[in-house]
């Protein structure tokens, strides 16, 4: 009798533990089944929403005088202010919408072209490197084959990179023929002037340190890019200007010997020389103040 209570009794416990086993096994099934569900759910949409997304429209753009044409998509021309302003008006020349054209007659296409390459990679050519061996920034394809004297363009000292008017001479031609200047004048400022107009900051500082690791270059086509940055850049905005002002004093003697610097500031004509003359007084005084303060004072 009790070995059969017994036997009755555990046959009844390891049926419920049966029981609740099934049941905790079937929920666990249940769940799993639910999240698979859902993560089906999800790709799905993900799947559907990526279908309903539509590409970005290719805007044609008309640029020099020639009538050059640039293909862009609209929501990579949309990072410049003035270019998204142009889309959101629909300003496309009369155009309908399914043409959208915009022209630029007034633009160097290469120069668009480094606007153009910066919207897309971030950079344009040559491309800034940082040199980890020297912990400095150097442009691309440059080499140090120069033997000769060269001015450089760099106005405050890179890290790793000697002081002095020397420095590494690029490969890579620094000048672009400007058909409206008639002349030859330094890419990274009329890059500069460009990245102003489009609303671009960024690629504003971008070329004023490109500028700033150029080097061998003559003393014309300084004047002359800098006549051009006073002409194409706001007085609101003074870094490109004070770069130009800062490498000519520091520069003074090779500006000074120059016949070209004489007969440009002859000519006039630029605000260039005006704020030149201002700088050199105000380091001037600087100079006679700090002789002052070392000079005891006598009655």
């Amino acid at each position: 009798m009790f070995k059969r209570s017994f036997r009755s009794h555990e046959s009844g416990s390891s049926s419920s533990h049966r029981i609740d086993k099934s049941a905790r096994l079937k929920k666990r099934d249940n769940q799993k089944l639910a999240k698979l569900q859902r993560s089906f759910t999800d790709e799905s949409l993900a799947s559907t929403a990526k279908k309903n997304v539509a590409p970005s429209p290719i805007v044609t753009l008309v640029v020099g005088r020639d009538g050059r044409l640039f293909a862009a998509h609209e929501d990579v021309l949309c990072q410049s202010p003035f270019f998204d302003a142009a889309v959101r008006n629909r300003l496309y020349n009369g155009q309908p919408q399914t043409s959208k054209r915009i022209s630029l007659p007034d633009e160097e296409p290469e120069v668009f072209s480094a606007v153009l390459e910066y919207l897309y990679k971030g950079d344009y050519f040559p491309r800034l490197i940082h040199n980890k061996h020297r912990n400095s920034w150097e442009l691309e394809d440059s080499s140090a084959t120069t033997t000769t004297p060269v001015l450089n363009l760099q106005t405050s000292p890179v890290p790793g990179t000697p002081r002095g008017g020397g420095g590494r001479a690029t490969a890579i031609e620094p000048t672009i023929f400007m058909s409206d200047e008639g002349t030859h004048l330094l890419r990274d400022t009329v890059v500069y002037c460009a990245a102003d107009r489009y609303g671009l900051e960024e690629l504003k500082r971008l070329a004023l340190r490109k500028q700033g690791l150029q080097s061998g270059i003559d003393v014309a086509t300084i004047l002359r890019s800098a006549t051009y940055a006073y002409a194409h850049t706001p007085d609101s905005d003074s870094r490109l200007r004070a770069h130009y002002l800062a490498l000519i004093i520091r520069c003074r003697k090779t500006f000074k010997r120059s016949g070209t610097m004489q007969a440009e500031m002859e000519r006039g004509g630029s605000k260039l020389f005006f704020d030149l003359f201002v700088a050199m007084c105000n380091h001037l005084d600087d100079v006679v103040d700090a002789t002052n303060s070392r000079t005891p004072r006598t009655i």
